[in-house]
């Protein structure tokens, strides 16, 4: 009897991440990632197809771009809470099932709302597979070492999904219609399922006390409200309109009402407590810093290098390749890191070496320095994903096993929030400072000036109208206005950066490395292979 129960306990030790199947498992999660992360991508360069194929309206352009990340922000909170409840892989290979269902109806849409609502529904996919995949490794991987290598993995994984995104769509639609770029996700999905299903374990939160159903809807209504405000804003739109201070307050309000409701719950959705510990909360507010500080200043980069340095889409893609890879390299270095130096000064270090790859790249100016281009973005991808990588880690090392969907849900939801809040407000530096440089332009009406200053490729537009030198006057004031513009905004993210690194000294200096113990996972991971296999040699 007591022999059966050591193997059993074994057993249970083995299924919570410490058989090397959990490697097999890092593998089909990292699959995961690559499609969302793909995904959220790859329709950039298919737009003018689908506008020139689809014809929708303005509006109707703006939701089928944007309604994908802002449901799958909005969803994260709910399906990262229900997976702790009913079963993460359970809620992952649902996710799959939905991503490839609504794959195919984008691929076939023959009208402008048939592929938003497909869209939407792709988002509600993504928002099942990405807080899933994270709190499925944070269980295979108990110890803190290897997990620190595996969310390394992860994310550099991440780094290369979001940078293939634009290349595959771009040699996509060279070769076939734009409903390719969702119809490759079909054949992945198909792999995915029953591999996921056979490879991957299966756990779950304590499960006491109900799921707070009200309280699930009323983050995902809250977010959604908040996320479409943000994006609004960063988009340009007035603060008079519909889309952009409503629902930015209403969302907010049920976001404080979603608040005031899990504290006052005995057994709440997201367990509020985590972040009255340090670590945690202070690696949510770098991961918000570091994407607030850097997601708006990619944007108005891609600008300077198609509109400023009249480079090609395809060119400024592979132009910003070295930040890629540079990303790729810090994430698959930073366990290394982690373990040597610690959350504190790894954190810290991400973020200077960050600004200060900031800074450099204000030597740009309306001449093309590859030299220099190249440096920067390699010292900012580095710096970039090592900031991501010890805040992430040590965001759900502080998790208890029990939360870990919401806690991974909570990463991801500040992920985005940071990069809506981003572009909102480096949209807003930048548009301050370049619009001034465009009134007063000898020979241009005060009306062309006015319509200029929205963008520099409105700007660009006025200017082909109005020919001669009127017209070269405006596209050359235009185009220094804009590097003006983008200086002010690059030194604005260095200060928030700088800003973050004073945030992360609120880390722990050192990585605590000691064995979780087995019973932290114990009756909540089931590895199918390891199961079978153990139960054939118990019953012998």
């Amino acid at each position: 009897m007591s022999g059966t129960t050591t193997a059993a306990a074994a057993l249970r030790r083995r299924a919570a991440g410490s058989g090397a199947n959990r490697w097999v498992v890092l593998v089909v999660l990292c699959v995961s990632l690559l499609l969302v992360a793909v995904d959220a991508t790859v329709l950039h360069v298919a737009v003018p197809a689908v506008t020139e194929d689809l014809k929708p309206g303005g509006i109707e352009l703006l939701w089928i771009v944007d309604v994908y990340p802002l449901v799958c922000a909005s969803l994260l909170i709910l399906f990262g809470t229900l997976g702790d409840r009913v079963g993460r892989r359970r809620i992952l290979l649902l996710g799959y099932a939905l991503f490839g269902v609504a794959s195919g109806m984008a691929a076939l849409a023959d009208n402008a709302q048939v592929l938003i609502v497909a869209r939407a529904l792709l988002g509600v996919g993504g928002a099942m597979i990405m807080p899933a995949t994270l709190s499925i490794l944070r269980q295979v991987f108990p110890d803190r070492r290897e997990r620190a290598l595996a969310i390394g993995i992860w994310s550099a994984v991440a780094a290369v999904g979001a940078a293939i995104g634009p290349l595959l769509g771009g040699f996509l639609l060279e070769h076939f219609w734009w409903g390719s770029v969702f119809l490759v996700n079909i054949p992945l999905m198909l792999v995915s399922l029953p591999v996921g299903r056979l490879l991957l374990p299966e756990s779950k939160g304590d499960g006491d006390g109900p799921w707070d159903v009200v309280g699930a809807l009323m983050a995902a209504a809250g977010l959604f409200g908040v996320v479409l405000g943000v994006k609004r804003l960063g988009g340009g739109e007035s603060l008079g309109s519909l889309l952009t201070v409503p629902p930015l307050v209403v969302g907010a309000l049920l976001v404080i009402g979603f608040v005031r409701r899990q504290r006052r719950r005995t057994h709440p959705l997201v367990d509020l407590k985590m972040f009255a510990r340090p670590a945690f909360s202070t690696s949510v507010g770098c991961i918000v810093l570091a994407m607030l500080a850097l997601v708006g200043l990619e944007l108005i980069a891609a600008q300077y290098l198609q509109l400023v340095l009249g480079l090609s889409p395809l060119e400024t893609g592979l132009r910003l390749l070295p930040l890629t890879f540079a990303a790729m390299a810090a994430g698959l270095a930073g366990a290394r890191m982690l373990r040597r130096f610690g959350p504190r000064r790894m954190v810290c270090f991400g973020f200077c070496l960050t600004a200060f790859a900031v800074v450099l790249l204000t030597a740009m100016g309306r001449t093309d320095d590859c030299a220099l281009m190249v440096a920067s973005f390699v010292l900012l991808g580095f710096g970039l994903e090592t900031t991501l990588f010890g805040a992430y880690e040590s965001m759900l090392s502080e998790a208890p096993q029990e939360q870990a969907g919401g806690a991974a849900a909570i990463g991801e939801t500040s992920y985005q929030l940071g990069a809506g809040i981003g572009i909102a407000l480096l949209g807003t530096v930048m548009n301050a400072a370049y619009t001034p440089g465009l009134s007063g332009v000898p020979g241009v009406p005060q009306s062309a000036s006015a319509s200029a200053g929205h963008s520099l490729g409105e700007a660009y537009e006025v200017a082909a109208r109005l020919g001669g030198s009127a017209g070269a006057a405006l596209r050359h004031a235009a185009r220094d206005s804009f590097v003006h513009g983008l200086h002010v905004t690059l030194l604005v993210s260095a200060g928030l950066l700088l800003l973050g690194a004073v945030m992360a000294l609120r880390l722990p200096r050192d990585m605590q490395c000691e064995e979780e113990g087995a019973g932290a996972g114990e009756g909540t991971v089931e590895v199918p292979a390891q199961r079978d296999a153990a139960e054939s040699r118990v019953s012998a």
